[in-house]
């Protein structure tokens, strides 16, 4: 262990430069992207004349689109350029959401968002490899890690805020247009800063039968936990959807055995850190991020908020997962990276419980600040350690493809989660404003709370990898 990584010991810190701003300003338009249509919704069905059961594809396309090519994504970093991935994904963006904007029709606006979606499935390994390439493994890569993430937590919640503020102010499409200007310039930023990529390697092959098979299965599956809890896990198309995804996955494997390429290299899954991470990642999308999905629920059917009020009552969790994302970077330098994991994830299960028991039908925003704080807080920390837990140890030529595989557990754990949480809760946000409303909503807090609570404690009994220093934060948690 270095002096510059080990716990307790700091390094001088140095300006990380222009280059890591367009890249925490990558992340908050992929966080933005991911919800800010949410409070659209309800002019968009009725601007474009969407029947109810079509509306959700607004957001599930995205998902989907998202969920199923990061693989793909990430090893296209590794192989054509991280820079010319970048610029390429930005410019999806830019594109789609221009069309986006002047859509006329339900379909052409969600294959708007597919693209949207193919655009975050570049974007996001692009953007993370960048910064793991750009800096040193060690306090610069955090400190790098830690503004990439924070630009993200804030993206997710000052989504609700835009959105609420463009489509009273200017109408549902503003919220695609807005991206125009800002995607544009990532393209033209990310070209004139970032290295270039030099030539293509040759010797290195594109897994194309992996790449198809994988994508496949991936989407496949995002589609069947999307869509099942709505249709049934027994309908046609879930049963589907299930088994056309087994097959597909199950071809991926064996091909990637045969590839001399292979779209996922065996070697790193001998990165125990790497493997961790993805775990911490699926937990992360299936707890910590579907609480503003009851939030939402809670401010605006509950207690009535319009789409600026309840944006305004996420302005506080922004802040403190801004904060808790800067904290985690200095608690991985001070304790190591599981550690700081645990002491993150167990403070976010804190919140969560305390949020829950606060969530009443006569409770005031006040009343649920000490849960917001404590979860806000939490969510930063973890955010920020799953990320320098996965880009530890992994060699330059594969970040793009771990930060794919991270990324991709991320998707499938968010939509298992909320897809879990849903049916547990009783069907809350599916059927209206009925009498159990509020009691689902508490319900589905506290099992995050739970679930929160176990990963912590699962990774806490975690064996420490022997004769490394893995375990304390320099390549794994």
């Amino acid at each position: 262990m270095t002096a510059a990584t080990e716990p307790g010991r700091t390094a001088p810190r140095k300006p990380l430069g222009l280059p890591l701003l367009v890249l925490a300003a990558a992340q908050l338009v992929i966080s933005l992207d991911y919800n800010i249509v949410y409070v659209a919704l309800p002019d968009i069905g009725s601007g474009l004349g969407f029947s109810d059961h079509d509306l959700q594809w607004v957001v599930s396309a995205y998902v989907v689109a998202t969920g199923g090519c990061l693989l793909l994504g990430g090893r296209a970093a590794d192989l054509l350029g991280r820079r010319r991935m970048f610029v390429l994904a930005a410019l999806l963006y830019a594109g789609s959401s221009l069309v986006g904007g002047v859509s006329e029709s339900p379909g052409v606006l969600i294959a708007v968002r597919v693209v949207q979606g193919i655009g975050g499935s570049l974007l996001f390994p692009a953007t993370l490899s960048l910064i793991n390439t750009l800096y040193d493994e060690g306090p610069d890569r955090n400190r790098a890690l830690a503004v990439w993430s924070a630009a993200g937590a804030g993206g997710l919640c000052f989504g609700s805020l835009l959105g609420g503020f463009l489509v009273e102010a200017f109408g549902w499409p503003a919220v695609f247009f807005v991206n125009v200007p800002v995607a544009g310039a990532l393209a033209v930023a990310g070209w004139s800063l970032f290295p270039g990529d030099g030539p293509v390697d040759r010797s290195r092959h594109f897994d194309v039968a992996g790449a198809l098979t994988a994508t496949g299965g991936v989407t496949l599956l995002v589609f069947l936990l999307v869509r099942a809890p709505a249709e049934g896990w027994a309908s046609p198309t879930a049963l589907t959807s299930a088994a056309l995804s087994a097959v597909l996955l199950t071809l991926f494997a064996v091909i990637e055995t045969r590839s001399r390429d292979p779209l996922m290299p065996a070697r790193l899954f001998a990165h125990r850190g790497l493997l961790t991470a993805m775990g911490v990642t699926a937990l992360f999308s299936a707890t910590f991020s579907s609480v503003p999905y009851f939030l939402t629920l809670y401010f605006q059917t509950v207690h009535g908020y319009s789409a600026i009020a309840t944006g305004l009552a996420f302005l506080v969790p922004a802040v403190v997962v801004a904060l808790g994302t800067q904290a985690g970077e200095r608690a991985v330098s001070a304790f190591g990276t599981r550690r700081m994991l645990v002491g993150g994830m167990a403070l976010g299960a804190a919140g969560a419980a305390a949020l829950g028991l606060a969530l009443t039908s006569d409770g005031s925003y006040p009343a649920l600040l000490p849960g917001i704080v404590l979860l806000g807080l939490g969510q930063g920390a973890a955010w920020t350690g799953m990320w320098i837990a996965a880009s530890a140890g992994v060699a330059p030529e594969d970040q793009g493809i771990a930060s794919g595989l991270a990324s991709t557990t991320l998707q499938v754990g968010g939509a298992v989660g909320l897809a879990v949480l849903v049916a547990v809760a009783g069907g809350v946000g599916q059927n209206g404003s009925g009498p159990g409303l509020l009691d689902g909503i508490r319900t589905a807090v506290l099992v995050i709370a739970g679930g929160i609570g176990c990963g912590a404690l699962a990774l806490l009994l975690l064996p420490r990898a022997t004769g490394t220093t893995a375990a304390e934060g320099t390549s794994g948690p």
